[in-house]
Order: C-alpha cells, then sequence, then structure tokens
C-alpha cells in the first residue's frame, strides 16, 4: 500500500469520515492509480479531483467514499451508477457486489466508456455502457441501488422508476448530496450536505 493511500485511509478512519471496515478494505484494496491519466499518476491518492479528459472528473476519494458508504451496497446486489468516468465507483462497487452481484454502468461520452472498460477489464461483474444516464438502463431494471455521479436539477423520474421498493438511490441534486429511499413507491429524502459535482448532461450522445 502506497505512503498516500495509507494516510488517507487513517484520516477516514480517525475523522470517522467512513467507519465500515468493509468499505475501507475495498478502497484499500482497489488502485485508484489505475484510473486516472498517466501524468497525474503521482497524485493518485491527493484528496481532490482529477481530470480525465473531455471536461470531466475523477471524484476526490473522499466523496466517493461517503457516496459508496452512503449507497451501502450488498454482497449479490444489483447496482445502477449513472457517470462511469474512468471506472473507479464501478471498481468499487464491483468488489462490494461481489460474484453474485452486477454492476451496471452507464456513460454517455463515447471516448470516456471506452477508457472505463479498459481500466474495469478485470472486474467480471460489470457492464460498462456508452448510453443516455439520465434515462436509466430499463433492460436490466429494477436495481437495489441507484449512484449518481452527477448534478441533476431534480430528482429524475425515470430512474426513480428503476429503483426496487426499499432500494436507495444516492445522488446530488443541485448542490447537495442526497440518499434517497423508495418506500411505497415514494422517495424518502436525507440530505448529505453540500458537495459539488459536474451537472447531469442529457440529449443526443
Amino acid at each position: 500500500m502506497t505512503a498516500g493511500k495509507e494516510a488517507l485511509l487513517i484520516y477516514w478512519r480517525t475523522t470517522s469520515t467512513i467507519t465500515d471496515d468493509k468499505i475501507l478494505k475495498v478502497f484499500e484494496k482497489v488502485p485508484r492509480e489505475n484510473f486516472i491519466l498517466q501524468k497525474y499518476a503521482s497524485d493518485a491518492y491527493f484528496d481532490e479531483p482529477l481530470p480525465i479528459g473531455y471536461g470531466q472528473t475523477i471524484s476526490q476519494p473522499t466523496t466517493v467514499a461517503i457516496m459508496t458508504s452512503a449507497l451501502n451496497p450488498k454482497t449479490g446486489q444489483k447496482i445502477l451508477e449513472i457517470g462511469t468516468g474512468s471506472g473507479y465507483q464501478a471498481a468499487i462497487l464491483s468488489e462490494l457486489a461481489g460474484e453474485a452481484g452486477k454492476v451496471y454502468t452507464l456513460e454517455r461520452i463515447k471516448e470516456l466508456a471506452s477508457f472505463a472498460r479498459k481500466n474495469l477489464k478485470d472486474y467480471k461483474n460489470v457492464s460498462a455502457i456508452h448510453a443516455d444516464g439520465t434515462k436509466g438502463y430499463k433492460k436490466a431494471a429494477p436495481y437495489d441501488c441507484i449512484i449518481v455521479t452527477a448534478a441533476a436539477s431534480e430528482l429524475p423520474k425515470q430512474l426513480f422508476v428503476q429503483l426496487k421498493e426499499n432500494g436507495v438511490m444516492v445522488i446530488p441534486i443541485e448542490d447537495h448530496l442526497f440518499r434517497i429511499t423508495k418506500v411505497k413507491g415514494k422517495s424518502v429524502m436525507e440530505d448529505l450536505g453540500l458537495f459539488a459535482f459536474v451537472p447531469l448532461v442529457t440529449g443526443k450522445l
């Protein structure tokens, strides 16, 4: 384990940012340096977002960890991710879902979808798909969990309907991060605080 990764994990533990050992172990296992551009390799464990091209970034590690903890994915679950980027979040989810689970991740930028597929080649339970994420992926719905890595202006109805009853969605809406649970078909929203994300974009690919 690199010194930078070790320092980050110690910081999460000592500040109680992340307390779930299962999630901490997955972040220790998955190499963030494999999901960034080579020229930023030395910055892999700085706690900040990094450019991955096409106006997009890989989120800072603490943001990824907080979103993953809020989603609380379990072994065997079916998970939908909107906004693949370089594939780092999908790799984290893959480890948590396990061999019995499945992760579908959607990326609207064709070149990033290809980049992510290369980065995720060893994660056999992940399907990286070039698609408009705002529409979700009906073919595999419904999902136990949905995670959105770009900021929406409101709760996307086309995604919410693809969530199972009692399923959980973690999504930035404007400048706040929300955990949303589907209870009797209705959304129960929990505000997790201020966060900054690139906007969720819809339209032609």
